[in-house]
């Protein structure tokens, strides 16, 4: 009896320990993402999650990572290795639970980047369609998911301001797809902008929907508050940058 109790406390604080290394490797990742050093956080991350293979929300922050470095890769090759560590992220959460919004809004996001990375028409479109898919779901699973909205509404902007190469491929290929809706657009950008308080890029997307549906003071408004919002990310940096050119442009 004395040695299962001796077994029982050793498995304990074992299993104890390897908790609080873990959270020690978020946190310490957390501290240095918050620096906007995000791929030495990366790192921090990528250790606790090996620890901790099923930690969805850790798996979001990875994928936003790998999609916000590969965005700022001139290099092709460069972007796409950042993009397919994207997608591995994402797929792993998809199978880990494909109940998850969390699940869903990374498989969105990474078939987001697809599109502009991708140059088969067809493939394209069936990223299209993905994006779609995944945010629906998303929707259904967890409504007040503040960036599911976000997906929501990128969608319905892109599908608005498509290009005709981009038009003409979907009408080809799959006999076209649901129209992109500007009200919709703001609504889901509106929805995000309350669950997601400082998401600079939303609100970003959110004052191009207004500049798009004709609407100056609500774009201009949009924007002043975007450039009073923290930086909480390298690419905050850019947005904020192109919100001050879109407003000395509308004012």
């Amino acid at each position: 009896m004395i040695r299962k109790i001796l077994l029982l406390s050793m498995v304990f604080a074992w299993k104890l320990m390897f908790a609080q290394s873990t959270d020690e490797l978020i946190k310490n990742g957390d501290d240095l993402y918050n620096q906007l050093k995000e791929e030495e956080a990366l790192g921090k991350y990528k250790q606790a999650l090996s620890a901790n293979p099923a930690n969805l929300s850790l798996m979001v922050r990875m994928t936003e990572i790998c999609l916000s470095a590969g965005g700022r890769q001139t290099d092709k090759l460069a972007k796409k290795k950042w993009s397919d560590d994207a997608a591995d992220l994402a797929h792993k959460a998809w199978m880990t639970d494909s109940n998850s919004v969390e699940a869903c809004y990374m498989m969105a996001a990474v078939a987001g980047r697809m599109t502009e990375i991708e140059t088969d028409k067809k493939k394209i479109v069936g990223f299209v369609r993905d994006i779609k898919h995944y945010a629906d779901r998303g929707m259904k699973i967890n409504p007040n998911y503040g960036k599911i909205s976000f997906i929501e509404g990128k969608w319905h902007y892109e599908m608005l301001t498509l290009n005709w190469a981009k038009r003409l491929a979907v009408k080809a290929l799959y006999g076209g797809l649901p129209d992109g809706n500007i009200d919709s657009c703001i609504y889901y950008f509106e929805r995000c902008r309350q669950q997601e308080i400082y998401y600079v890029f939303n609100f970003l997307m959110l004052a191009k929907a207004y500049k798009e549906n004709n609407n100056p003071t609500k774009t201009v408004d949009v924007l002043n508050k975007l450039l009073k919002l923290p930086i909480s990310c390298l690419d905050d940096k850019t947005y904020k940058e192109e919100a001050r050119k879109m407003l000395e442009d509308t004012q």
